[in-house]
């Protein structure tokens, strides 16, 4: 059965949400769940069904598309997200929010199914990791770099770091460069042995060498735990296996 993603449009600009519109027509297993003139308006479509992908402009009346995805960051089913601008300045702010990509209008077909193929990617191994009666027991995942499929043992992987649009796994042989978001790869990731100490790092908690302060060596690297993280990270690191003095 193929997989079909409910996609909706927020756009102020009718000539942009018709682009869009018939772009997604001619994708398989995209489906045109509505359009939205307006973040507000796309609210209100978001909480009446089911959301999987929201192609969103930036520069809007009310509510930008930024400050809507703000608003939303706790939504508990929260959509991926292609930014769809014509202006380029606002892509740190979309990576840091962690949206799946960033498309400067006028943008090609090709670019367009790159960027939703990597959502469709993204949900394929949600998928599988979620079907019940299913243990994942991988020792690695496949990721594409270059052109090719590179297989990533877990055991090698000491900890992946955020740029702008790209992630870099830093393995025991060498670093890769990838473009996923750190959200989409961490779902993935068994969550018994990685952990995100940062908005920017995940780490192998089987490679931690030593901690001091709000750093962690990891032998090849020390990464910083952030404030936000910290608490959080100090337990999941130590679950009750600190040998105190009695």
């Amino acid at each position: 059965m193929t997989m079909l993603l409910k996609a909706l449009i927020v756009d102020d600009e009718p000539v942009a949400r018709k682009v869009i519109r018939e772009y997604i027509e001619d994708i398989d297993y995209l489906e045109l769940a509505g359009m939205a003139e307006n973040p507000l308006k796309a609210d209100v479509l978001m909480n009446e069904q089911p959301v999987d992908l929201l192609f969103l402009d930036i520069n809007m009346p009310k509510l930008s598309g930024i400050e809507f995805l703000r608003a939303n960051s706790r939504r508990l089913r929260q959509p991926m997200t292609i930014i769809t601008t014509a202006y380029a300045e606002y892509a740190l702010d979309g990576f840091e929010l962690e949206v799946a990509d960033y498309l400067v209008k006028p943008f090609s077909f090709e670019r367009f199914l790159k960027a939703c193929n990597k959502v469709r990617d993204y949900y394929t191994l949600t998928q599988r990791k979620d079907e019940p009666g299913k243990e994942d027991r991988r020792d690695h995942f496949f990721v594409k770099c270059d052109n090719r499929l590179e297989k990533i043992l877990y055991d090698e992987l000491v900890y992946i770091e955020a740029r702008l649009n790209y992630i870099i796994l830093h393995t025991s042989t060498r670093p890769l460069m990838v473009y996923l978001t750190l959200k989409s790869i961490f779902g993935q990731l068994p969550a018994d042995r990685f952990l995100k100490v940062h908005k920017s790092f995940i780490i192998n908690t089987s490679y931690i060498k030593s901690i001091q302060g709000n750093t962690i060596d990891l032998g090849t690297a020390k990464v910083i735990i952030s404030q936000n993280y910290y608490d959080q990270s100090i337990k999941e690191i130590l679950k009750d296996g600190m040998i105190k003095r009695s």
